[in-house]
């Protein structure tokens, strides 16, 4: 198995720990994501102790306000390691608003162009900000994972355009039945999982601190959601995070 999307660094535990106790519970390989310069930074020192730790590297739509949104090009730089797989987390959330939107739109736009220039997936955000996301993607050639996928509204460009679609531990709540409709809708092909840790842990272990270990629950969810065998879904999502990533 494996975990697309978590913020090892942001884990109040060793990221060593988190990574041995995913290997016992059958998760060999995690995409780690950092979140402004030095995020990604520590994103990279983790993957460099880690064979089957990557590093995903953005500058998150919450701090297009901050001084690290005028750190393009040293994120350009750190990109250029080859524990980088990809572009992100980018994109707009208009929903928290702890930046102004259109410094947002620019700080988006940008890591975009980046992506192009890097041969590079992006991974995306996107919360209460569908239909600027869709038009912000909608000049990008390049692959696109939908990451933490809560935004129903956006599954027609996601079958039209192929993007990927990462579903998070929120697939499992009680009250989720809409993102549970929607994974059905996601070709096999196009699916992924993941904790987003150590955010939005899954309903067996909601409460708690997430960790990559926990992403076995939202792919149960999902499996039974799309009525498949867990193990075939497992073997299919790695495959797919195998692609997307160029792992």
């Amino acid at each position: 198995m494996i975990d697309t999307h978590a913020h090892l660094d942001a884990c109040a535990e060793p990221a060593r720990d988190l990574v041995a106790r995913a290997r016992k519970a059958g998760v060999e390989r995690i995409v780690t994501i950092g979140s402004g310069i030095d995020s990604c930074r520590a994103s990279i020192a983790i993957a460099d102790d880690d064979r089957g730790v990557f590093a995903a590297l953005g500058i998150h739509p919450h701090q297009a306000g901050d001084d690290d949104a005028d750190r393009i090009d040293e994120l350009a730089e750190l990109l250029a390691h080859e524990r980088a797989v990809a572009v992100g987390e980018t994109g707009l959330d208009f929903f928290r608003d702890y930046a102004p939107r259109d410094a947002q739109q620019r700080l988006f736009e940008r890591q975009l162009e980046l992506a192009c220039a890097l041969a590079k997936p992006v991974v995306v955000h996107c919360r209460a900000a569908e239909a600027a996301v869709a038009a912000t993607l909608a000049a990008f050639d390049g692959t696109v994972i939908l990451h933490c996928f809560s935004s129903p509204a956006l599954l027609e460009p996601v079958l039209e355009r192929g993007w990927y679609v990462s579903f998070a531990g929120n697939v499992t709540y009680p009250k989720a039945q809409e993102l549970r409709d929607a994974a059905t809708r996601v070709p096999a092909d196009r699916l992924l999982a993941e904790t987003d840790s150590p955010y939005l842990a899954p309903q067996p272990r909601r409460g708690r601190p997430n960790e990559p270990a926990n992403v076995v629950h939202t792919l149960a969810a999902l499996a039974r959601a799309r009525g498949e065998e867990p193990e075939d879904l497992e073997a299919q999502i790695d495959r797919n995070a195998t692609a997307c990533f160029g792992l």
